[in-house]
């Protein structure tokens, strides 16, 4: 793992690094915010997944997340959100498919799988260097994201609940499977066939059967990609059919930039904090 910063901050350390993943194929970076209570011994971690277009930098420099992370004593991981590269297949003119937009999933198609394995390496080959690295208590973690990050942490946390004790999101990407800026990158990562997609879509877990003990989850009312994109009602319908606790905030006037993620992410640290107490 190479360092490529370090700052002091709110009393603790934001660092970004780089190592070499054998999950993608290519070097990755990802930043960690490091709280001051780490000097006494491990704390809780939590796990940040950014949108479309972002990369770790995004939130680390926007997301105004580390006077929270402080307070509350927990660590912020933000990894990139996607494999990066000359050699990575990409199609640089769509915004929605490739470079930076891998959808936390596991290509299954040609000629993306050598590379586009977003979950395996969140999931696997990332948290373990955060365990091996940093002072983290992996006994403690939850998860959020933001738009397409935020459809990545609902479906993480659905496929391990025995892993993160919470999870949250701002304005998700809740049924990607049939939404019109996700459908045509799933197709084109996982295949034709839509079965294959339900293994990466909120609402179909839940359908078939995954369970989380709870979700707050909190959109904007003036996001343009309120209707088409996200459509958190259909989140709201199948945890209710589930008797899965939502939180569901609407947030009046509220658009899907970080000016609105930053408002409330204070809120989200502590209610996962909470969540992560002993």
């Amino acid at each position: 793992m190479e360092t490529i910063s370090r700052a002091k901050s709110h009393g603790g350390v934001q660092g970004v690094y780089r190592h070499d993943s054998n999950s993608t194929g290519t070097p990755m970076t990802f930043a960690v915010f490091v709280p001051p209570q780490a000097a006494n011994g491990p704390v809780p971690v939590l796990w940040y997944l950014s949108g479309l277009t972002c990369s770790h930098a995004n939130v680390m420099e926007k997301g105004e997340y580390r006077a929270a992370a402080a307070a509350h004593g927990v660590i912020v991981v933000t990894p990139d959100t996607s494999p990066r590269g000359a050699h990575v297949p990409d199609e640089p003119d769509n915004w929605q498919f490739g470079s930076g937009a891998g959808f936390y999933l596991d290509a299954t198609r040609e000629p993306y799988a050598a590379h586009y394995r977003m979950y395996s390496y969140i999931v696997e080959e990332l948290a373990a260097l955060v365990a091996a690295e940093f002072p983290a208590d992996m006994s403690r973690q939850g998860i959020f994201g933001h738009s397409m990050g935020g459809h990545g942490a609902l479906t993480i946390a659905l496929k391990h609940p025995d892993r993160f004790g919470s999870c949250s999101a701002f304005a998700p990407i809740v049924q990607p499977s049939t939404a019109d800026w996700s459908r045509p990158a799933l197709e084109k990562y996982l295949g034709a066939d839509p079965q294959g997609w339900r293994a990466y879509d909120a609402v179909a877990l839940i359908e078939d059967g995954r369970r989380f003990p709870e979700f707050l989850v909190d959109q904007g009312s003036a996001d343009p990609f309120l209707e088409t994109g996200l459509r958190p009602q259909l989140l709201a319908d199948v945890c209710d059919a589930a008797g899965i606790p939502l939180t569901l905030n609407l947030r009046e006037g509220y658009d899907h930039s970080y000016f609105f993620i930053s408002t409330f992410m204070a809120d989200h640290i502590a209610w996962h904090a909470a969540r992560l107490a002993r």
